[in-house]
């Protein structure tokens, strides 16, 4: 119940940043200003939004819709990040529109690597199932709106977030739904199910 409470003033901010993104008129946007603004992402995720860096996740690919979602809830405060929050607070509504779009645009990365433990991505293709990731991700696990890609993500990223939600350490967005998903699991599902995802 204190959790519910302290968490309301947080929603607050982000429906009013999500009804400020909505209402407004879309303006012709600059290409080149968005790609200055998409360039301060890519030192962390990596160029045409491809992370190479450990427990970064990779942007390119990701629904419109999500990228503008965790934008808001980062400027908000709804989703915490030491490094994110100095960056977010510099964005308006019509920068956070410009990016969902530019990295929406951009092919998502390929499988980092052969799949070289088909054992652990079978275990994985099984948690997936038992937890029908399927029924929000979609079945090639691209993701749709405000729901994010996870085929082709990084690995250890996707461990982390599984880590995350279980713990009750990520908020902002599908935080209830995805906490009630990775609570049951055990670390061995999760390092099956990241690494099935990432292979995709």
């Amino acid at each position: 119940m204190m959790r519910r409470r302290l968490m309301l003033p947080a929603l607050c901010g982000v429906l009013l940043g999500l009804t400020a993104l909505s209402g407004l008129p879309a303006r012709a946007a600059d290409p080149a200003a968005i790609k200055e603004k998409a360039d301060l992402c890519s030192g962390c995720h990596g160029e045409n939004g491809i992370s190479q860096t450990e427990n970064t996740p990779s942007l390119a690919g990701q629904p419109d819709q999500f990228i503008q979602w965790q934008l808001v809830f980062f400027r908000s405060g709804a989703r915490k990040n030491e490094l994110m929050q100095p960056i977010v607070e510099q964005l308006n509504n019509e920068d956070i529109r410009n990016l969902g779009a530019y990295f929406a645009a951009l092919a998502p990365p390929k499988a980092v690597s052969p799949d070289d433990n088909p054992d652990l991505s079978q275990k994985g293709a099984q948690a997936a199932v038992g937890r029908r990731c399927n029924s929000c991700h979609t079945d090639t696990f691209a993701g749709t709106k405000a729901v994010a890609r996870i085929a082709g993500q990084r690995e250890e990223y996707l461990v982390k977030a599984l880590h995350d939600y279980k713990s009750g350490a990520r908020s902002g967005g599908a935080g209830a739904a995805m906490s009630d998903v990775a609570y049951p699991l055990s670390d061995e599902e999760i390092t099956a199910l990241a690494h099935y995802l990432a292979h995709l």
